[in-house]
């Protein structure tokens, strides 16, 4: 056999291997939204539940119908709650982060490159339930010591998520600010800026799109995280009434309650639903991110 055939054949070897994986991932992922959708979509379609209902009510009981005969599977504490966790703990994460990152690029690259850098990425092969123990003994105490009530609720939430999601933000935010072209920092010394000020309005601005994309995946991972979570919130699924008072997410109602309920039954289909729109909701900050990405590649052709 000659070798451009041979080469050919190869070559169509390798499409067809890497065709086959590109394949089954979209096959993967297409049965996934399909089976959740299909689920999720029970509590409409062949239970009666209106879906305004459903993502407005206030009130989550299952087993308890309302006047309408109807179960109370209200969701919106359990939304209200997945989106206070995740805000406050971006919140909370986001000047450690950004701060941590400019170290890193800006202030001390040799040492935050080999030394800090490393040392926060450790944080992320730490079990969720390692973080969850650690806000049951220390955060849950010092918010009950600080605030009162039973130190359970979205505060407690917020701390431990904001450490978290830390790891992940400040390497994304060191990879934003480490990308900026040395050319604009160059030229902003050149002008007689100081380093404060080329950080401040040459920099930070320059890598705005990366950052943005930074918090977005933050606030994805803490969204759908779950166990650590559930062990601090306290898991009262009753609308927020301030942030030391007991609540609950769409998580931690999920992994409370998949398991003891059979399939097929009214709850497990909301529960499904819960899912549904707990997917629903990352695909949305999925499909930020892309558009951030666009915008940023657009920004700098």
């Amino acid at each position: 056999m000659s070798k451009p055939l041979e080469k050919r054949r190869l070559e169509n070897v390798g499409l067809g291997i890497t065709g086959a994986c590109v394949a089954l991932v979209v096959l993967l992922v297409a049965t996934l939204v399909f089976m959740v959708a299909s689920r999720g979509l029970s509590t409409f379609v062949l239970d009666g539940i209106p879906v305004g209902s459903f993502l407005g009510g206030t009130t989550w009981n299952p087993h308890q119908t309302d006047a309408s005969g109807l179960p109370s599977v209200g969701a919106l504490p359990m939304i209200s709650g997945s989106f206070a966790v995740t805000l406050l703990s971006c919140l909370i994460t986001l000047p450690f982060a950004i701060g941590s990152a400019i170290f890193v690029v800006e202030v001390a690259p040799g040492f935050g490159r080999r030394v800090f850098q490393p040392i926060t990425e450790l944080l992320v092969g730490i079990p969720s339930v390692v973080f969850g123990l650690v806000g049951l003994t220390v955060v849950v105490a010092w918010t009950r010591g600080w605030a009162g009530g039973t130190g359970y609720g979205i505060l407690s939430s917020s701390i431990v998520l904001a450490f978290m999601i830390l790891p992940t933000v400040t390497s994304l935010a060191t990879d934003a600010l480490a990308a900026v072209p040395d050319g604009y920092r160059d030229g902003s010394y050149g002008l007689g800026c100081t380093r404060w000020q080329t950080v401040c309005h040459v920099v930070l601005p320059s890598a705005a799109p990366g950052l943005m994309t930074a918090v977005v995946l933050g606030m994805t991972r803490a969204f759908g995280e779950a166990l650590a979570v559930q062990m601090v919130i306290g898991n009262a699924a009753q609308m927020p009434e301030s942030l030391v008072t007991p609540a609950s997410t769409l998580t931690s109602v999920l992994t409370m309650g998949m398991g003891n309920e059979a399939m097929g039954t009214v709850y497990n289909d909301v529960l499904w639903s819960l899912a549904l729109v707990l997917m629903a909701m990352s695909l949305v900050f999925i499909l930020v991110i892309h558009l951030i990405g666009r915008r940023g590649a657009a920004k700098h052709a």
